[in-house]
């Protein structure tokens, strides 16, 4: 059964934007006291962060569809709906994030450090936020937007100070048994070792980690073997040892043959022959292993390589190692630039940035494209008239007409808002008022003429009683 899984596609969905209330406050003596509509709540995201605890992805093997509460819709008297709670989706440390082409959204190091992986929706307004000297008393309010909708893969790169990479049962499993204390599986067949592990290491006042990465063998930055899946958790180490096995049975085998196969997928994966690099002679406690271990080592050294002859099994040559290691990790780390504190950027907009595009296409159809006129559609109600004016309204004074205008759109071309797969298409009609302007002055009603004052409810029935004067003292007998 799979214990380890360093690879898995996700599929997550934020939470959508709870709908705002249109709603007028009503009680004794006082039916229509005005829009008391509240927000809808915000959809919740779900987050992507860093847990130590946690070392692979196998929860999102076996549930890769994760989703966010939505938010609740607002009610009346001007009560907000609650907000959706976010999703925390906790990963290994080394966890990158990809969209399904490849291309890198986060790369996730260090305790605590997240990513959104997908923003919830914001809340619909209510009637009552969408009130003004203007719009009295709107009879509609603001949808909820949808949550975003994500398909993302997380790759886990093992984040160690050292790797140990050779042959399959080269001894790397035994060698990080006895320089830490992990407990790997060891045994004296190939390929024992199926995922990385991960120790930790003293020397002196050094502490480093070291991973024993899975065998790798000709071929495996091109997939053979396991190589191709475990070669990645070598990308972050600092330090490469190349442990070679001098009491190998394999009469077509000899520790320099097997060091050139290895730097060579090295540099075929890209990048990873250029890292600081120790060699180790494992297994000279055999005597055949010690005699080709002499044997060799002038001629590795002759390379530029630091050789070391150890023997896991009777605990030769570790302390050297060890302190050898603590001494580049050293360096490495001594090398590595200091993170500058993070700074705000702000790039504001071009003077002549509009914020939406109006493009003609090839049938004829105007597109608009925009952050704000797409929003703006996702947030309308079409079912209701004056909600429908309202986003009319908003359009215009975006300057989304004049531009359809200039376009060379005329009465009746079709003007579609938002992306090919979901897009709102109408006819336009240019200078028509919208339906709810058609029924009167939007956002106005005559019943709220009760909550006025007296005193103006006194000025507007006398000059009721002064026109109805004016109009009967026109009047002729017959």
């Amino acid at each position: 059964m799979t214990t380890f899984v360093d690879r898995v596609e996700l599929h997550v969905a934020a939470g959508s934007g709870g709908h705002g209330c249109a709603s007028v406050h009503r009680e004794k003596f006082k039916p229509l006291g005005g829009p008391d509509g509240g927000n809808g709540g915000r959809g919740g995201d779900v987050i992507l962060t860093v847990d130590q605890s946690v070392t692979t992805l196998l929860d999102y093997h076996h549930s890769p569809h994760r989703r966010a509460t939505n938010g609740k819709p607002g009610e009346g008297g001007n009560r907000s709906g609650k907000d959706g709670q976010d999703l925390i989706l906790p990963v290994p440390d080394g966890t990158v994030v990809l969209d399904k082409a490849g291309n890198v959204l986060a790369d996730l190091v260090g305790q605590g450090t997240s990513y959104v992986a997908a923003q919830g929706g914001r809340g619909g307004l209510g009637n009552a936020a969408l009130a003004s000297a203007r719009r009295k008393a709107p009879g509609f309010a603001l949808l909820g937007e949808p949550g975003d909708l994500q398909d993302i893969v997380l790759e886990l790169k093992t984040v160690a100070d050292v790797a140990l990479v050779g042959y399959p049962s080269a001894g790397k499993s035994s060698l990080i048994s006895v320089l830490s204390a992990a407990k790997p599986k060891i045994a004296d067949y190939p390929f024992t070792t199926l995922v990385p592990n991960l120790g930790v290491v003293t020397a002196g006042s050094t502490v480093f980690t070291i991973a024993d990465v899975p065998g790798l063998i000709p071929g495996a930055s091109q997939g053979k073997g396991l190589g191709l899946e475990f070669l990645r958790h070598v990308e972050r180490c600092s330090v490469l040892v190349h442990v070679l096995d001098t009491a190998t049975l394999e009469s077509d085998r000899d520790p320099v043959s097997d060091l050139d196969v290895i730097e060579e997928e090295l540099r075929q994966y890209g990048g990873l022959d250029r890292r600081p690099r120790i060699v180790v002679l494992n297994k000279i406690d055999v005597p055949d292993g010690k005699d080709l271990a002499e044997m060799v080592r002038p001629d590795l050294e002759a390379r530029g390589y630091r050789v070391f002859e150890v023997s896991a099994v009777a605990h030769l040559g570790l302390r050297e190692l060890s302190f050898a290691l603590a001494d580049l990790v050293a360096k490495a780390r001594a090398a590595k630039p200091k993170e500058e504190a993070t700074r705000i950027v702000i790039r504001p907009k071009a003077v002549d940035d509009t914020g939406f595009t109006v493009t003609r296409e090839d049938d004829g159809l105007f597109r608009v494209r925009g952050e704000k006129p797409e929003r703006w559609v996702r947030q309308t109600d079409f079912n209701n008239d004056e909600a429908v004016g309202y986003l009319a309204d908003r359009l215009n004074r975006l300057g989304v007409e004049d531009e359809l205008l200039k376009a060379g759109a005329r009465s009746g071309d079709g003007v579609a808002i938002g992306p090919e797969d979901n897009a709102v298409v109408f006819d336009w009609e240019p200078t028509v008022m919208a339906g709810a302007e058609m029924l009167g002055r939007r956002g106005e009603d005559h019943r709220l003429d009760g909550a006025r004052p007296a005193a103006q409810r006194r000025r507007d029935k006398q000059a009721e009683l002064d026109d109805a004067d004016r109009e009967f003292d026109g009047f002729e007998p017959f």
